[in-house]
């Protein structure tokens, strides 16, 4: 089970309410996906900081709690996009205690160092 509370210094962050296994799914969340032709008038409203980008040239919101995981150059979990299912998982990357926050690395890989278009705070 997963909690939304704020953070000290993020804003508001998504939190684990029980323990989970490195490995374990933690959120599987349907999307809406958004073609290539709307992606620009997007980027004109609040949810341009919460899209993944998607198959070809698409971009997705994620439903659920996965459009919300703070960012992390060293997260503790990772998401992986499912394009057939129109899903993104959230899976423990490594063992998670209730009352963390659960962060993602927004590159896509976990060990993924590239800059992310704001500053990243740790």
């Amino acid at each position: 089970m997963l909690v939304v509370r704020d953070t000290e210094i993020k804003g508001r962050g998504i939190f684990a309410d029980q323990d989970f296994d490195q490995g374990e799914i933690i959120e599987i969340s349907p999307v809406i996906v958004i073609p290539k032709q709307q992606v620009k008038l997007i980027g004109k409203t609040v949810l341009c900081n919460y899209y993944f980008d998607w198959h070809g040239e698409s971009c997705a919101i994620a439903l659920g709690f996965a459009s919300l995981f703070n960012h992390s150059y060293r997260p503790n979990a990772f998401y992986r996009k499912k394009f057939d299912e129109q899903v993104i998982e959230i899976i423990a990357h490594k063992y998670i205690l209730q009352g963390q926050e659960i962060t993602v690395n927004y590159n896509g890989k976990v060990d993924d160092s590239t800059p992310i278009w704001f500053d990243a705070v740790e």
